[in-house]
């Protein structure tokens, strides 16, 4: 152990063994070799620090190469700087690989710009809601229908990547479903994972359209499996709904110019085409309600007094008439903006639970 102690120390303190040095230095390619390696050391983290890393040193090592082959004749030299260019080629070809597939189609990578990174949602996140989708983009030409009003069953969820949706029911138009907006939002929320349903809208294309499509299902084993998409998904879909409502409120007014503030087809039909007969039965109503008003006749008393003659009998004076009631067949926009929404209540609201109460 001594010895191979002493001989150790001897190598690392004792002046070098060379002959003699050289006197001319060594080509420019040993030069330039060393100054590609030094600024390939230099280089950051992440994907693109690695290509500036692996770049500088693959090209540092190829001019090893020539200079062991040209200058320096060695034929280890040749092969050890052979064997790191190939190192420093092989990671550059992965790096590129990754970068490929990393990389989404155009449209879902503006989705994501649009929608998800202003949420700060993980890439990796994304990706996952992106294959549940399968990565398709699904396209409607003018005036084709997405969905028919009873007929089209509620089995996925779509979203508008680009052009613009008319919302109509029994021919009546309701609201626009613009780019980066959920086209059934509202039949999505209003169904249980368990239960199934039908359109209660009619979705057209006003012009050409592009779209996404989660299957029902799928997404719904998603969002079981993932709770951070599920809150996604809540959120979004929650702003979607309430962003169709605001619609509904600035643009569908009702025949005698009251605003809709819901989405609702029963009080659609009670503000719409039954207009007539709701109108009878309310006036009904309102009658049975406002006759106990009416203050009944006082008794006459049984029993005659004699008054002074020179006193005349005070005037008979009529009950009091019921004070004038202004009769409202149709409840306004501050009525049912009272009302609580419920998921299940999007699509299926008795109509008796919409009359005001006084």
């Amino acid at each position: 152990m001594s010895t191979n102690g002493s001989s150790v120390g001897q190598l690392l303190w004792q002046a070098p063994v060379c002959a003699g040095w050289k006197q001319d230095l060594e080509g420019a390619l040993y030069h330039l070799a060393n100054c590609f390696l030094l600024l390939g050391f230099m280089g950051g983290s992440g994907v693109y620090g690695c290509f500036y890393l692996f770049g500088f040193l693959g090209t540092g090592y190829l001019c090893c190469v020539l200079w062991g082959w040209f200058h320096a004749c060695g034929l280890d030299v040749v092969l050890w700087s052979f064997l790191l260019t190939t190192a420093c080629v092989l990671q550059l070809a992965h790096l590129v690989y990754r970068l490929r597939e990393d990389t989404l189609p155009e449209e879902f990578e503006l989705l994501y710009k649009t929608l998800c990174l202003p949420l700060q949602v993980p890439l990796q996140t994304y990706k996952e809601i992106v294959h549940c989708c399968e990565g398709q983009v699904l396209t409607l030409a003018a005036e084709q229908t997405y969905a028919v009003e009873g007929e089209t069953p509620i089995n996925r969820l779509s979203l508008l990547l680009s052009g613009r949706v008319r919302v109509s029911q029994d021919g009546q138009f309701l609201h626009y479903i613009f780019p980066y907006q959920f086209m059934d939002s509202p039949e999505w929320e209003s169904l249980q994972p368990s239960e199934e349903g039908v359109f209660q809208v009619t979705l057209t294309a006003e012009t050409a359209c592009s779209y996404i499509s989660w299957p029902r299902k799928s997404l719904h084993l998603l969002l079981a499996k993932e709770r951070y998409i599920s809150r996604l998904f809540s959120a979004l879909l929650g702003y979607d709904i309430s962003e169709k409502l605001y619609a509904l409120n600035d643009k569908l007014f009702a025949k005698f110019g009251l605003r809709f503030d819901i989405r609702l087809p029963s009080l659609y039909h009670v503000l719409g085409p039954a207009a007539p007969e709701t109108g009878a039965e309310s006036e009904k109503d309102d009658e049975e309600v406002h006759e106990p008003a009416v203050s009944p006749p006082q008794a006459m008393p049984t029993s005659v007094q004699h008054t002074p003659p020179c006193s005349p009998p005070p005037a008979a004076t009529d009950p009091p008439a019921p004070p004038s009631w202004a009769r409202m067949s149709r409840p306004d926009s501050s009525v049912l903006g009272g009302f609580c929404l419920t998921r299940s209540s999007l699509h299926s609201v008795p109509v008796k639970s919409l009359s005001p109460t006084m």
